[in-house]
């Protein structure tokens, strides 16, 4: 560790340390006051954690130099680094999915649901996403007390999500633990087994469930054809005529599944604990019309960055240009950790980084990425966020803390585990 941080670096890595200190704002923010650095901590590879939004976008946009695809997009255990180089690979990352390639496969896998995704595409998904945000605030009655990580932010995109899958409603339970065990698999309540030590065969049963619920929705779809997503990726062909493989399409309905579920989950959440730590942020909401509405989704996935990082892999010996602390030259092999969150806080780009402002304009965060793998989802994403807002901006009357909230034990994805509210909801 250098001498010029004074943190531990498990701070910004250890999914316990997240669980138990939340995000590690004040490492970040020592962090983007000094030269890039490279941290070795215990138990895992060292990796140079990257936290000013200008790294990080000149980082996303040359993937020539920084590769998703050569080991894999998280940091390693050591366990984890022993067991790839012994040759063992899990039945997770036998499923390619389009997060963890490379030009010119990343492109052209992108584009088969690319389409889906335009904003265009989207416009058939309001009422979808219009009645999923009432029907989870209507699911809490007029007043009350409870958890809105279970309630309301879980529930609302996994009924968008399972929608547009193919995913049956008394499929979303099983589906929702499996997310869970999948994301979020170090934090000792979602554990698929907390006893087991072989996290191989764990992550293999875990794959083989995956297989097992999305190719029967494959199958069916080849078969039965609709109009949703489920049926464009199950039969779709690459810009090349070819179809799309059985192994590259499990894995696109993984990562449009987990990575949209979650990080939207997380982003609701954290919407609501900004709410409850601004009132005043909640007034403006409330007496404010759709403009603020589509402000405060851009501020909402600033704050909260539920893809709380990305592992890139040096492919040559980088020279990383800084006019403020001088070059420094990344070796080939090398991670390097885009902490997206930490970005989002970096006051070179936003005024008053640490407010919540959802009047905020420009709002140039990092929150879905940059580059070749900005989130393919994210207008869905918006859309989501946008319906659950409005129906909050036209019918919460009361919104206070009601107990200490909690936070997941994952520093990949992450954010709140519980939120105990306590509300007053006008009629619909």
């Amino acid at each position: 560790m250098s001498a010029l941080a004074s943190f531990d670096p498990l701070d910004l890595i250890a999914p316990a340390n997240y669980g138990s200190k939340g995000a590690p704002h004040d490492p970040w923010r020592e962090l983007r006051g000094q030269p890039l650095q490279k941290v070795s901590p215990s138990g895992y590879q060292p990796f140079w954690p990257v936290t000013r939004h200008a790294d990080i976008t000149k980082i996303s946009a040359a993937p020539e130099d920084f590769s998703n695809e050569a080991d894999a997009i998280v940091v390693w255990t050591d366990e984890q680094m022993a067991k790839a180089a012994a040759g063992e690979v899990s039945g997770l990352r036998q499923m390619r999915t389009v997060i963890m390639m490379d030009p010119p496969d990343h492109r052209m896998f992108r584009k088969v649901a690319s389409g889906f995704f335009t904003p265009r595409g989207i416009e058939r998904l309001d009422e979808i996403v219009t009645e999923s945000a009432r029907g989870v605030i209507d699911s809490l009655g007029p007043e009350g007390e409870d958890d809105f990580v279970s309630m309301v932010a879980q529930r609302h995109p996994l009924r968008v999500l399972g929608t547009i899958l193919g995913i049956t409603a008394d499929q979303e339970e099983r589906l929702l633990e499996l997310t869970q065990q999948l994301l979020a698999g170090d934090d000792p309540d979602y554990q698929r087994d907390a006893g087991a030590e072989d996290r191989t065969q764990t992550s293999a049963e875990l794959g083989a469930e995956f297989f097992e619920m999305f190719n029967a929705i494959i199958e069916d779809r080849r078969a039965n054809p609709t109009d949703d997503l489920a049926s464009m990726l199950a039969n779709a062909t690459l810009p090349d005529g070819e179809p799309l493989g059985l192994m590259e399409t499990l894995g696109y309905y993984l990562i449009v599944f987990n990575a949209g579920h979650d990080t939207t989950r997380h982003s609701l959440a954290g919407a609501i604990s900004a709410f409850l730590h601004n009132p005043d942020q909640l007034d403006v909401l409330r007496s404010g019309g759709d403009e603020v509405v589509t402000t405060a989704v851009e501020e909402v996935v600033r704050w909260t960055a539920p893809v709380n990082y990305m592992k890139r892999t040096a492919l040559r010996d980088i020279t990383l240009t800084d006019d403020e602390f001088g070059d420094v030259v990344i070796p080939e092999g090398d991670a390097l950790a885009l902490f997206y969150n930490a970005a989002n806080r970096d006051d070179r780009v936003f005024d008053r980084a640490y407010d919540f402002d959802i009047t905020r304009s420009p709002n140039r965060h990092l929150g879905f990425g940059w580059a070749e793998h900005y989130c393919l989802g994210a207008h869905l994403a918006r859309a989501s966020i946008a319906a659950l807002l409005s129906e909050m901006q036209q019918r919460v009357e009361l919104l206070e803390p009601a107990g200490d909230p909690t936070f997941t034990a994952s520093s990949f994805v992450f954010g709140h585990k519980t939120l105990p509210v306590r509300y007053r909801i006008a009629p619909a």
